[in-house]
């Protein structure tokens, strides 16, 4: 494993942690650097592989999330005793079965269609469809959401809000769409505030990017040889870097700035590299 390899991976990595819980869509971002640029299939000498690898270094995003949230996670797990988050009783949190809930739809569809999305939607071409149209969901979500959403809180959202966001983020299964576009779309369109809809999509990561990792790596376990270990851990530990700093910014803006100018930033790299590349 060259040098040159191992800093290829720490850039996917940077890519992966910046854009994992911002709503422009990791994965889209990953497949056109590595498409246009970094040629992960030729390191690894196996289109699986390197797709394996684009999906095994969200586990360092998500143990970013699991640091930031980690109150938040082991009071849903009924471990508040090791928490520093005092929840007094009978006030409102969000529950379990409400995560459960949000993560059954696109769980099912993932399931059913990983092997052709594998095989023919980690392109670029449909990352670009996948980029126009999940930005036209996010200025729908912000035109035609409540200027005054009545759920501010994760807590005061619903088993009906979960089942809602949860549907929408079967949209994110083709690449490109992004999931947390989908999901904080859905969630303001359904009546909750972009951070309440943001704080409930990074807590469904966790399971989600978890199963989808682990899938990918017992289908594709030939292809993790000592060789390439240095290149997934490099990559590991960057997106883990990245993602840390990137969701704390995130989270103090989203409010603020809501979802318009991740949605013109989609739009605007979709056509440039559209009249660039094609």
């Amino acid at each position: 494993m060259l040098f040159w390899d191992i800093i290829k991976a720490i850039i996917l990595g940077l890519v992966e942690g910046v854009t994992e819980f911002a709503p422009v869509s990791s994965t889209g971002h990953m497949i056109i650097v590595d498409d246009m640029w970094l040629k992960t299939e030729q390191i690894l000498s196996s289109k699986y592989a390197a797709n394996t690898f684009k999906v095994v270094i969200q586990l360092g995003s998500i143990l970013a999330v699991l640091v930031v949230f980690k109150d938040r996670i082991l009071n849903l797990l009924g471990l508040s005793r090791f928490s520093r988050q005092v929840v007094s009783a009978g006030e409102p949190r969000l529950k379990l079965g409400q995560v459960i809930v949000g993560l059954i739809p696109a769980g099912i569809l993932g399931v059913l269609f990983e092997d052709y999305i594998d095989e023919y939607l980690f392109s670029t071409s449909t990352v670009l469809i996948g980029l126009v149209l999940g930005a036209i969901l996010m200025i729908a979500a912000d035109k035609f959401g409540p200027k005054e959403p009545k759920i501010q809180s994760v807590d005061q959202m619903t088993y009906g809000h979960a089942f809602i966001v949860g549907l929408i983020q079967c949209l994110s299964i083709w690449p490109g769409f992004s999931r947390s576009g989908s999901t904080i779309s859905g969630g303001v369109l359904a009546g909750m505030s972009h951070r309440a809809a943001a704080d409930f999509t990074f807590i469904m990561a966790v399971p989600i990017m978890c199963g989808a990792s682990a899938i990918s790596l017992l289908k594709n376990w030939e292809y993790m040889t000592l060789d390439v270990l240095p290149f997934f851990i490099a990559g590991f530990i960057s997106a883990f870097v990245f993602a840390l700093l990137s969701i704390r910014f995130f989270l103090k803006l989203i409010n603020r700035i809501k979802l318009m100018p991740f949605a013109i930033y989609r739009i605007v790299l979709a056509v440039v590299i559209w009249v660039v590349f094609f």
